[in-house]
């Protein structure tokens, strides 16, 4: 089963301030999810915005950055993606992304789904979790 990530929609749903340091978010997202992977099984694609960083460690999960900029140019790719495979899970809040994924047969799942299974509740960050 492949797990595929909306990573900018997914990271953006968190109130963190990932907005201060995208690179370093982005990192420390991608780790998150390479756990998450680890725990789960299951092969787990990050797809990014923007320029492409180097996101080093990750031993489950890859990222892919999106082949060119502009509009949709992620949820593009993850169509893509969703079209050449039988079985996939797509994580986005992403109304437009969840219905074209969705088309194509893709489980689609939101990001606050994702955010339940790393251990939060939508919208709260890991620093304002209740231990």
């Amino acid at each position: 089963m492949l797990h595929v990530v909306d990573g900018m929609n997914v990271l953006a749903s968190r109130p963190d301030g990932w907005w201060r340091d995208r690179a370093a978010a982005m990192r420390r997202f991608a780790r998150e999810i390479d756990s998450l992977a680890a725990g789960r099984g299951g092969d787990w694609l990050i797809v990014f915005d923007g320029r492409p960083r180097a996101i080093d460690g990750l031993e489950r999960a890859s990222v892919e950055w999106a082949p060119r900029r502009g509009r949709n140019a992620a949820d593009d790719r993850i169509v893509e993606i969703a079209g050449d495979r039988n079985e996939c899970v797509v994580y986005t809040s992403d109304r437009e992304l969840r219905d074209r994924a969705a088309a194509l047969g893709a489980d689609v799942r939101s990001a606050g789904a994702l955010l339940a299974l790393l251990g939060e509740a939508p919208g709260r960050s890991p620093a304002n979790r209740r231990r």
